[in-house]
């Protein structure tokens, strides 16, 4: 009989006062015990809606069968058949919008924890298994992937396990896209990053880093002069967007992009680190999305005594996970909502940090209200009259989205993009190029890690079947 409880079991986490002061992981995991109880409230539908809402389609079920026995290791083994990346999905995906939001069980109560249990599982087999996956055959065919994201590296695990060849370039110094630059280490451990990559590492991926396709290689190179018979492209979207509001240039204002890239890849918040990072007082994120977040709980852990979250629409419009909207709650961010800014205010020449005019003093607002929906089907936010006001900060972080770089698109003749830079591609990940193949953020824009694996997983299927269609 299944554990007809109509509550999941929470997660362990660390104490919210505790943890706004250091960098360790929040969430501390399901014990064995937490595990198998969670398991035993699936109810094993027939029709198997949690898959469906799953864009890798992760037999749900099965897995959660196994963990219900104490099979960890037979649970692992089920996942890893349809994700390269268990042990980073378990943390970062939106599981209460995909298969948890198919679950039966959460009509009259909770969902499964899905994401929980395959958080468990992934982290179960990491630390008993230490024999990395086994390397298969070769199969004499080779293939490029442009960036190591969630994307690239899921397209290139899955052509691996088909036999190819394959290289990934990675154009910073470490592999990992976004999983490594853009997602703090108290989300999700870089070491969890690193040991997914090695496992790659293990099928006979070879990763090249410092390698900036469009720069020091083009597609077309890759292509005519060493020889890959297909590309992926998976280089994410990380160009910022901002507001092209009066004083943006200001020091103290960052892209969410390079505050965080200096905290999670440079490891600014070290003492011994060589990369600098503002300590402020008091920060204003502008912005309502996971990266938003992100950014704050950072500069909360940097030792600001305020951190502000400015959002123009309300609490109820916010685009980021309900989870980790709570977390921030919980550490002591301040939710400034049904606002916007309309400038960033400078100091004087007497400020004390620098002789030159320039620093970030406060900034100027306005207030909001919701009207009719907008092209997203939310309520657009108008501007109340009269309403402007200041606030006082030394540091303002701009979380407003980012587009793909437009370097690939700049040196690739005949790639067909959107107006935005996003590649355009069809169902199977294919370009306007023969061969070549893109999925991901660089073609959707900034989405879900999930996404991007889904399009990683569809897109090496589709270069599986190009590259045998063309040898036939």
């Amino acid at each position: 009989m299944p554990n007809m409880r109509a509550t999941k079991n929470p997660m362990p986490s660390q104490d919210p006062n505790v943890r706004n002061k250091n960098f360790n992981e929040v969430t501390l995991g399901y014990t064995a015990e937490m595990a198998v109880d969670e398991a035993q409230r699936c109810l094993h539908c027939k029709n198997k809606p949690c898959v469906s809402g799953c864009p890798v389609n992760i037999q749900i079920p099965e897995f959660i069968a196994k963990v219900a026995e104490g099979d960890f290791e037979g649970a692992y083994q089920v996942i890893s058949l349809s994700s390269s990346l268990p042990a980073v999905c378990g943390r970062v995906c939106p599981q209460e919008n995909q298969c948890e939001g198919k679950c039966v069980r959460g009509i009259k109560g909770e969902p499964v924890g899905i994401g929980r249990l395959e958080r468990f599982v992934a982290d179960y087999h990491n630390e008993h298994n230490a024999l990395p996956p086994k390397a298969p055959e070769k199969n004499g065919h080779k293939v490029a992937v442009i960036g190591s994201g969630p994307a690239g590296l899921t397209c290139a695990g899955d052509l691996a396990k088909m036999g190819y060849d394959v290289t990934v370039y990675e154009a910073l110094h470490l592999a990992g896209g976004v999983l490594v630059y853009g997602i703090p280490e108290f989300r999700l451990p870089k070491a969890i990053v690193q040991k997914e990559v090695d496992n790659l590492k293990a099928l006979g991926v070879k990763v090249e880093t410092d390698m900036v396709i469009g720069r020091i290689l083009t597609i077309e190179e890759l292509k005519e002069e060493y020889g890959y018979e297909s590309i992926f492209i998976g280089t994410g979207a990380g160009l910022p967007r901002f507001m092209n509001i009066p004083g943006e240039n200001l020091k103290g204002v960052y892209s969410a992009n390079e505050f965080l890239t200096r905290s999670n890849l440079m490891k600014a918040y070290r003492e011994d680190s060589a990369t600098p990072i503002q300590h402020a007082k008091r920060v204003a994120v502008v912005g309502g999305g996971n990266v938003a977040m992100d950014a704050a709980r950072t500069a909360k852990r940097l030792g600001a005594e305020e951190v502000y979250i400015v959002y123009r629409r309300g609490m109820e419009e916010l685009p980021a996970r309900k989870e980790e909207v709570e977390h921030a709650q919980e550490e002591g961010i301040i939710f400034k909502t049904l606002c916007n800014p309309v400038a960033i205010l400078p100091t004087d020449v007497t400020d004390t940090r620098d002789p030159a005019y320039g620093w970030v003093k406060g900034i100027r607002c306005v207030e909001m209200e919701l009207g009719e929906p907008d092209e997203s089907g939310r309520r657009r936010p108008i501007v109340k009259e009269g309403s402007e006001f200041e606030l006082d900060m030394d540091c303002v972080i701009m979380a407003l989205g980012t587009s793909p770089n437009p370097l690939i698109k700049s040196t690739t003749p005949g790639l067909e993009t959107k107006r935005r830079g996003e590649i355009v591609a069809d169902e199977n990940g294919l370009t306007s190029i023969e061969g070549v193949y893109a999925g991901g953020d660089a073609v959707t824009g900034a989405a879900t890690v999930i996404l991007a694996m889904g399009a990683g997983k569809t897109a090496a299927a589709a270069m599986d079947a190009y590259i045998k269609g063309k040898n036939a």
